[in-house]
């Protein structure tokens, strides 16, 4: 099969994800995208993050109903950082007959050089690099990436958080039933705003 991995905190998901996973999907002929929650995100060290039975319970929410999504604990069951070199060594090792692709933004396309065993990474994955305007994408490993356009959709999971936090609108920026379970238990402050 072929699968497109998706790695981030989803601290909440968001429809912004959602979409880049469904384009990814499409554009890139993928079998499945999974969905990677990290424990320890090395470019986010020192941030507060949401439990991960909470986060675990978001993402499966948010995916559930869609066949070609899958939720993927493998970093959360890992102690430590979550490297992207250890993820994808580990899922190559156990799914032989797979072929992974890792799913990142235009932002991270340039950072590549700062990746843990980057130059081994690339020899395993193919990265499929999300273009967003404003964003020129220049890197040393441009072979081994592959870029696909998608619609805009300015949408954060820092921003949501700063809107529960203040109990502003956040309807049509996430799925119903993960806004539910974040104010059924009182994630990031907040507070019933319809």
């Amino acid at each position: 099969m072929r699968i497109g991995l998706l790695g981030g905190t989803f601290d909440p998901p968001h429809y912004g994800q959602l979409l880049v996973a469904s384009e990814v999907l499409e554009q890139c002929n993928l079998d499945e995208v999974w969905f990677v929650p990290n424990r320890l995100p090395p470019h986010k060290k020192g941030m507060p993050v949401t439990k991960k039975e909470h986060r675990l319970e978001m993402v499966r929410l948010a995916i559930e109903g869609n066949p070609s999504f899958r939720l993927s604990t493998i970093e959360l069951e890992r102690e430590g950082q979550s490297y992207t070199y250890d993820t994808i060594r580990q899922l190559t090792v156990t799914y032989r007959n797979d072929r992974f692709f890792f799913i990142i933004g235009a932002d991270m396309i340039n950072d590549l050089p700062n990746w843990h065993h980057i130059d081994k990474l690339v020899q395993m994955t193919t990265f499929i690099g999300i273009n967003r305007p404003g964003y020129s994408v220049e890197s040393p490993y441009r072979a081994h990436i592959q870029t696909i356009d998608m619609p805009p959709f300015d949408v954060s999971s820092s921003f949501l958080r700063e809107r529960f936090k203040l109990g502003k609108n956040t309807r049509y920026y996430l799925p119903e039933r993960v806004r539910n379970y974040i104010e059924e238990n009182d994630l990031y402050g907040s507070k019933r705003s319809d």
